[in-house]
């Protein structure tokens, strides 16, 4: 098959609704955002205490935390696999080759992004705005919310990577959701057994469903930043 009547075949498939393809972007959605309700609270939390607490031991965190975000999905996928497998300590729960297992491998790829990025932001943030709370007599729930606030555009963001980096994961994916059609079968391992069996018309109309998504949650979160600015310079 030539390219461009693979190009049109994708496009045929996207705009005729195909099921099949429906079926894998909805799993590939499902799990993501599962994923991240998990993962986004935990790493913020410890991306806030890192950033505003002084403990020792705060720069082996800080570095940790960074080096994290190098660490290959496939062996975070390998770990997984021997601890959910039949012999391993979780095997009893039957997660391997299902969605939950998928869900907990992009919590743990999430985590690393999501901790580096909220801690950065934190860290960034005018350190006179929790003085000021602590001065005002806030709570310490409070005076989080108010450091959170001021650095919402870093956490979305934030969010908005760790988001990207689990939807467009296939390592893990695929070594501990198998592939399975209609449970755990994701965009992107779609992708890789497509192309594998030749046939390129789904994986380039995933590809292309990817890409979409990419570009409509960044563009989501520039108009965010840009109206935040505006209502800035109107004050």
């Amino acid at each position: 098959m030539s390219i461009l009547a693979a190009i049109r075949d994708a496009f045929s498939l996207l705009f005729s609704g195909d099921a099949a393809l429906l079926e894998i972007i909805g799993v590939s959605l499902k799990t993501s955002l599962v994923a991240l309700v998990f993962a986004a609270p935990l790493a913020i939390g410890i991306g806030y205490a890192i950033a505003q607490h002084d403990f020792p031991g705060r720069r082996i965190a800080i570095w940790l935390t960074q080096a994290s975000m190098a660490m290959p999905t496939v062996l975070i996928g390998l770990l997984l696999y021997l601890t959910l497998s039949r012999q391993g300590p979780l095997g009893e729960l039957e997660w391997l080759f299902a969605q939950s297992g998928v869900i907990v491998g992009q919590i743990l790829i999430a985590l690393p992004v999501l901790t580096a990025f909220s801690l950065a932001a934190i860290q960034a943030v005018d350190p006179r705005i929790a003085e000021t709370a602590v001065t005002l007599g806030a709570s310490r729930l409070a005076i989080m919310r108010t450091v959170l606030h001021e650095v919402r555009f870093g956490v979305m963001a934030a969010i908005i990577s760790g988001f990207g980096r689990v939807i467009a994961e296939v390592g893990c994916a695929l070594m501990v959701g198998g592939n399975i059609k209609g449970e755990t079968r994701t965009i992107t391992t779609a992708i890789a057994l497509e192309t594998s069996k030749g046939e390129f018309a789904q994986g380039i109309a995933l590809g292309i469903v990817l890409v979409s998504i990419a570009l409509l949650i960044n563009a989501l979160l520039v108009w965010l930043q840009g109206d935040t600015r505006l209502s800035r310079s109107a004050t």
